[in-house]
């Protein structure tokens, strides 16, 4: 680093241009995130309305088959963003970023709005599939995106902040929990219709960001010059996905599939069930409600209600606090190297989980650990965007950079089935299964070495 580099800030020679790109980039990523979330502010609600028989099963029972199916439709979520990262990675680096990015919007905002529609659980996780096929390729183009549009010195952090942008997503969906699922039911303003359950009125909600594709295609008029020169240099031989298990770059993908599969088998199988703590611990000291009340009151409505704000605030505090570790990623990857820093994340996340699961029961505990806990199990996902499109050249950016974090989302899928049958079957309590799965989380602190440094480096071409 030269003493010009020393004496400004990352941001100086940032372009208004570089701020847009960052800008709609991480808008999709923020939807992209919404799209994804939305299903686990409603899963509480939304399966069961779709399985038969379960206001007949105990309570016992009930959640063991309500954490089964949850998770199948997790693993479809994650198989179906495999497919899509891999597919629209690779369209990324044929057609150009901009044009595949608009395709990807419109992917997971149609599907998760016919989701809505859902009149079976199969209905459902077919569609989670299909959302997260946009969900995956999305991200993947964007993340090449941003690292092509920004000088080497500001990559870092902009790729953190695009990452960041998720947890305003997690918020939006948050609020669709907390304002509309929480409210049971709508009641539609034409005479003589049916109520609606208001989780679907929640995933109707999905159709909105497929207005971003409009501002797409009016502010990114061209691809990056990265992808221009490499179109023009390979002649359209670009995004050939067997490059990425050549001896040239075999190691750099396979540790970045490593890396992503472990990181997306603890955001599942660990991370989630942080907003499901503050609930727990305020439902076991509620009373029972009195259905002999004479007021009128709905004492099972209020019940429900109040549950799933709690539920929703856990979640806030978990999202809030992996949003400032996303962000944070950026600066110390910096200061301290890609590889210190994703190694700085995965000791002290496993740590984080443990006390939150295994030490930590009472509610104002909670509330205060959440935060940490979610900065410390979420912040080195921001390291993805940052490191992988570090890893390979512009004609299989996208294409690598898709594949390592959306094949690593078939390697976690049968982590959470196993998350559901460790709970199903084995009887083991959320506390404990997500207990047992943040052991994960260490091979996470190992498996970096064997990737290489690229702090202060240039892309390569």
């Amino acid at each position: 680093m030269n003493e010009r580099d020393r004496g400004t800030r990352w941001y100086a020679e940032v372009t208004r241009q570089q701020w847009t790109v960052l800008l709609i980039a991480s808008l999709g990523w923020v939807f992209d995130t919404f799209e994804g979330q939305v299903y686990v502010s409603s899963m509480n609600e939304a399966m069961p309305d779709l399985l038969p028989g379960m206001d007949r099963m105990g309570a016992a029972e009930r959640a063991g088959r309500l954490a089964y199916f949850n998770n199948i439709a997790f693993g479809a979520f994650l198989v179906g963003g495999a497919a899509g990262g891999v597919l629209f990675g690779v369209l990324g680096d044929r057609i150009g970023r901009v044009t595949t990015l608009s395709i990807t919007i419109a992917t997971y905002s149609a599907f998760t709005f016919l989701s809505s529609l859902s009149m079976t659980w199969w209905h459902l996780v077919a569609f989670r599939f299909l959302v997260a096929m946009g969900v995956g390729g999305e991200w993947a183009v964007a993340a090449a995106l941003v690292a092509e549009a920004f000088p080497r010195k500001a990559r870092s952090w902009s790729l953190a902040i695009f990452h960041a942008s998720s947890v305003i997503g997690t918020w939006l969906a948050i609020g669709v929990g907390a304002f509309i699922v929480a409210r049971g039911a709508f009641i539609l303003p034409l005479a003589g219709t049916p109520s609606v359950a208001s989780w679907r009125v929640g995933f109707a909600t999905g159709a909105v960001p497929a207005l971003l594709i409009l501002v797409i295609r009016r502010k990114l008029r061209g691809e990056t010059q990265a992808w221009s020169r490499s179109r023009k240099a390979f002649k359209g031989r670009t995004g050939r996905a067997a490059e990425l298990f050549g001896p040239a770059l075999r190691r750099r993908t396979l540790v970045g599939i490593a890396l992503a599969s472990i990181g997306l088998a603890t955001f599942w199988g660990v991370h989630i069930y942080g907003k499901d703590l503050l609930r727990g611990e305020i439902e076991a000291r509620l009373p029972e409600p009195d259905p002999s009340r004479a007021d009128g009151a709905d004492p099972e409505g209020d019940r429900f209600a109040l549950l799933k704000r709690w539920e929703m605030l856990g979640m806030l505090l978990a999202s809030t606090g992996g949003g400032a570790g996303l962000l944070a990623f950026g600066g110390l990857a910096e200061a301290l190297g890609r590889r210190r820093a994703f190694v700085l994340f995965h000791v002290v996340g496993f740590g984080a989980a443990v006390l939150v699961f295994q030490a930590i029961s009472s509610p104002v505990g909670l509330m205060v650990a959440l935060p940490v806990f979610g900065f410390f199990t979420v912040g080195m996902h921001a390291g993805y965007a940052v490191y992988f499109p570090e890893l390979f050249p512009t004609r299989v950016r996208s294409t690598g950079t898709g594949l390592c974090f959306n094949v690593a989302r078939i390697l976690a899928a049968p982590v959470l089935v196993a998350s559901g049958w460790m709970q199903r079957d084995l009887g083991m309590t959320m506390r404990s299964a997500a207990s047992l799965l943040s052991l994960l989380f260490l091979p996470g602190a190992a498996v970096i070495a064997a990737g290489p440094e690229t702090k202060g480096t240039d892309l390569p071409e």
